[in-house]
Formats: structure tokens, sequence, C-alpha cells
């Protein structure tokens, strides 16, 4: 029996889901849902997990992806698996407005449903991974890890946490606790803060700690660690083949400093660390990783997520519904993203039917999810207002707050004969990655922007990922051959200058979002003194990390 038919309205004493009684025993507005009173979070989430059917149960363990862009798309979804939440992604995204409908919509079905609201999550890390069609974009992780500030951190996080609250996303699958020191990886990069397990733990811990004091569960990704893999786990199964030892010196202290401060949820990476677990299963499906380093050597209890059960990294020796299976027995709290919503979630009750998964291991989990949502307040919210939204999201205070992240990022690299900063009323040939941005900002500051590079006084050329491309190196290669100066601008992992030979400058700006290429115009026209320092080395040349130049 749901736990919305067990408690029902009566004006006799107090309500525990979306209605509340006056003083004149009208019914009136309340709070979605409210628990049963308890004097803190584990009594109350006992209490309502001892009146969930075995399906509500599993369908708390469970966060699929949506379908649409209405509340009434996922109704059907909500009514038959009772979903612990959902993922967002741009196909379910228009505008403020109709966020607020989605997300406000989605969580009054799903309390009508069972009386439990949801994780309504996304991954927001800012930068490349940002979902949102909407709101202000911050700079990429690595750049926040080149300003070396904390502060940095928590602003990205507390403008994308006010952001969130207001568009009702109670979730974000961030930050990125990897430590990036393969120069090749192909899917976290910038992503990370950087190459020193010291500072991503440092910057890591504050973004989570301004996302919990925003209201949005912060999820720390991706345990044991997808920083040194040269595979994108999307595709494939990466296998990190170092020693323990290693293993604990690089890319295990983000992690326990995300335990230390009791941090929300950690998802677990598709990655196969032979050293750690000898099976040939990724670390998803890991009891020995997920129960044994997790849970019992570093002692962590909160909620521990999948990563997305799609991804290749996980489906290639198991059907979906033995994954699901197998992520539970694994440790796993909550399954992100099943490929078949219907077959995990059948395959899981019937694991519980069959004793495979005992009903005391399933109610370990649900009572980690019911506890987060209650300590973070979800019973207890409101529906969000889109007039309120709509002043939040994109404000010209969170628009400063990023344009100051990523000034304080940039990373000035090379400047041979001080060809930096640019000369009053000097000349610029600008082509390239993120070229319209960076020259209209020129241009704005009182440069004359030249048709071409044998025109102008300088050349500056955008990069982003040049070092695999030679339409890149070609731009570089033309500039050079022009006979003028040429600073490069690059905009994704600062590694490009490997490949770049013989160049007159060089800025790192780590992202390519607008805050990113206005900041580097500002840093090449003297607006701004370039102040960031390399959070990695660069392999193939003398820069190494804490290397940056200053006018």
């Amino acid at each position: 029996m749901s736990l919305r038919r067990l408690l029902a309205p009566l004006c006799a004493g107090t309500l525990l889901l979306t209605t509340a009684c006056s003083e004149g025993g009208e019914v009136a507005p309340a709070p979605r849902a409210d628990p049963p009173a308890a004097s803190d979070p584990g009594e109350g989430a006992a209490e309502i997990l001892a009146d969930m059917s075995l399906e509500e149960k599993v369908g708390q363990l469970f966060v699929p992806t949506l379908t649409g862009t209405t509340p009434e798309e996922s109704a059907e979804v909500i009514s038959a698996y009772h979903p612990g939440g959902f993922i967002y992604f741009p196909d379910n995204l228009q505008d403020t407005e109709q966020i607020v409908a989605l997300s406000n919509g989605l969580q009054d079905r799903a309390v009508d449903d069972s009386g439990v609201p949801m994780f309504l999550g996304i991954d927001q890390e800012q930068g490349m991974v940002s979902r949102l069609p909407v709101g202000e974009r911050f700079p990429d992780a690595m750049a926040v890890g080149a300003t070396r500030d904390p502060d940095a951190a928590t602003s990205l996080a507390s403008v994308t946490a006010a952001e969130l609250s207001a568009l009702g996303i109670n979730l974000d699958y961030a930050p990125v606790a990897d430590v990036n020191i393969n120069a090749d990886n192909p899917v976290i990069g910038i992503r990370s803060f950087g190459s020193d397990p010291a500072l991503v733990s440092e910057l890591m811990t504050a973004e989570a700690d301004a996302f919990e004091a925003g209201g949005v569960v912060p999820v720390a990704k991706h345990f044991p660690g997808h920083g040194d893999t040269d595979v994108d786990s999307h595709t494939g199964l990466p296998v990190i083949d170092k020693t323990r030892a290693e293993w604990e010196e690089v890319d295990l202290p983000p992690f326990v400093a995300a335990v230390e401060s009791d941090i929300d949820m950690i998802m677990i990476a598709h990655v196969f660390m032979p050293e750690l677990d000898d099976s040939g299963e990724p670390a998803t499906l890991s009891p020995g990783i997920v129960t044994g380093i997790l849970r019992e050597e570093l002692g962590y209890d909160g909620v521990v997520s999948t990563d997305a059960l799609n991804m290749e990294g996980v489906r290639q020796t198991h059907d979906d519904g033995e994954i699901a299976v197998m992520a539970v027995l694994a440790g796993a709290d909550q399954l992100l993203m099943p490929p078949d919503l219907a077959t995990a979630h059948a395959a899981v009750v019937s694991a519980v039917e069959e004793g495979r998964i005992t009903e005391e291991r399933l109610d370990e989990s649900v009572l980690r999810v019911l506890r987060l949502k209650l300590r973070r307040g979800l019973f207890d919210a409101a529906p969000v207002d889109p007039g309120e939204a709509a002043e939040v999201v994109g404000s010209a205070e969170h628009k400063d707050a990023a344009q100051q992240v990523a000034d304080s990022s940039v990373t000035l690299l090379r400047n041979e004969g001080g060809v930096l900063p640019l000369r009053e009323g000097a000349s610029v040939r600008v082509v390239g990655s993120g070229s319209e941005e960076i020259g209209a900002e020129l241009e704005g500051m009182g440069f004359t922007l030249a048709a071409s590079a044998a025109d102008a006084d300088v050349a500056v050329v955008g990069t982003n990922g040049a070092r695999g491309d030679a339409e890149q190196k070609g731009l570089v290669t033309q500039a050079q051959d022009a006979g003028v100066p040429v600073v490069v601008v690059a905009q994704g992992n600062p590694y490009d200058i490997s490949e770049l030979p013989g160049l007159d400058g060089y800025l790192a700006t780590y992202s390519s979002v607008d805050v990113s290429r206005a900041a580097a115009a500002r840093v090449i026209a003297g607006e701004v003194n370039p102040s960031g320092r390399l959070p990695v080395d660069i392999p193939g040349t003398d820069l190494a990390f804490g290397d940056g130049l200053t006018y």
C-alpha cells in the first residue's frame, strides 16, 4: 500500500501529504509532503519505509531519463515504477517557465503516487558539461583549478545551486573529484580541477559544501577515479592498470575528503582496476570496491549512485536486468539511467522475491535515499515560483560572478618579446575557435580587426583540442607564415602547445564558454592582469604544474 493511500487526509490530526487543515476545518494548501514527525531523518525514514510496498521500495532506487518536456508525458512511468528521481537533459528543457512547470508537475505526481518527492537531477558541472538552456555559464573545473582559489569554487557552486533551486532541480551530478593526470583522457580532461590530489580535494569540497548550502544535493564522481584513462566509458570499459599504492596516492585523496565531509552522494565509475578487484567487472558491479573499499574501508554511509547504466562500459558482459541486480548487490543505492526501466525494475523486484537481494539489503538503500530526501528538505519543499525563477536565473549578479572566475583563471604561458599586452591601437587578426567572441571583445576595447594576418600587427588564433586536429594546426601555421607575432588562445585542455612550436604568445582559458573568451580578450588587451597558474603538467614541454606568467 502506498504511503499516500495509507496516510489519508484527516482534519482531526496532522496531514502528512499535500493538504492541511485550517482552524475552521477547511482544507488549505500546504507543502507537498510532510513526513511523520521524528527527532531525526533516520527515524522519519524508517516510518516511511515501513509503509512502502516492495515495488515502491525498488522504485526509489531508480533514476531514469525523462520523455518529452511535460510532466504528463512521464505520468505513467511514475505510477508504474515509483522512481526515486529523474535526470534532466537538454531535450527536456526549453526555458525557465517550462522547466519550472516540469519540476512542479513531476513532484506533484510523485507525491500523489507514493507520498515521496523525487530527486530531480541534472549534469550541470558548468563549462562543457552544462545541460540547462538558461542561466549563467561558468568555466570548466580546470579553470577553477587554475585560480587556486576555493572562493572561486564556492562562487560557481553557489550560483549554480541558486539557479537550479529556482528551477525546481534539487540534485546536481557534480563536482568531478577525478584527478586528471592523463593528457589523452578523452572524457575527463578540463572537467577535472587538475592533476594535484590536494588541489582537487580542496576545490571539490568547496563546491560540494556550497551546493549543499544552496539546497542542492552534490554528487562527487567518479569513484574510484576516472582521471587516468584513455578510453571513454561511454563507449568502452577503461582499464586502469596501476598499483593500489599509486591509486591511494593520486586518485583516492579527493574521495577521502568527500567521505570526511559527509558528502550527500558519491557516483561509481564504469572502470576496471584489477589491482583493486580482479573479477573483471567494472567498479559499478564490484562488491569489493563499492562495499569493501568505499563503505567498509572508507566508512562512507551516504548515498551511492551508479554512473549511467546505458553506457557501454557497464553493458559488455551482462543483460540490462542483471546489471541492475548486480549494482544493488555491489552496494549501489541509486541506479542511474537504466536503458530499459521496465526490465531493470522487474529484475530487481524478482531478485528480492527470490531472496537473491535480501529485504535487509534493499531497505538499507531505500533508507539512505529517504534520509537524504528528508535531510535536504524535499518533503517540506513548496512548488517553485516561475516569477522568482525568472529573476534569479541568469541575473546580472550571476554573470559578474562567472566573469570574475574566468578572469582569474586565464594562464599566460608564453609571452616572447613582450607581445602581450597589445599596444594601444594595434590591429589584430582573430581566427579559429571563439574568434567571433574574442574579436568582438577586442574591437569593443578599441583595437582594429584586420582582414588578414598579413595586414595585422598580431594574429590571435583560438584553439580547442588542436593536438589531434590538422585544421586547427594549419590555422596557426598560416598565421606564422604571414610573418607576424602569433598568440594562441587554448580554450579546451591546455595541452595544445605541445604540438604548436614557435608561438610568441600562449594563453590557456581551460574553457570555451563566453566569459572565458571574454577573459582571454581582456588579458590580451591588458585590461586584466593574468593570474592563473597551470593546474596540470604539459607533457613534451617545459611547462609544469604551477607555471604562469604575469604582466
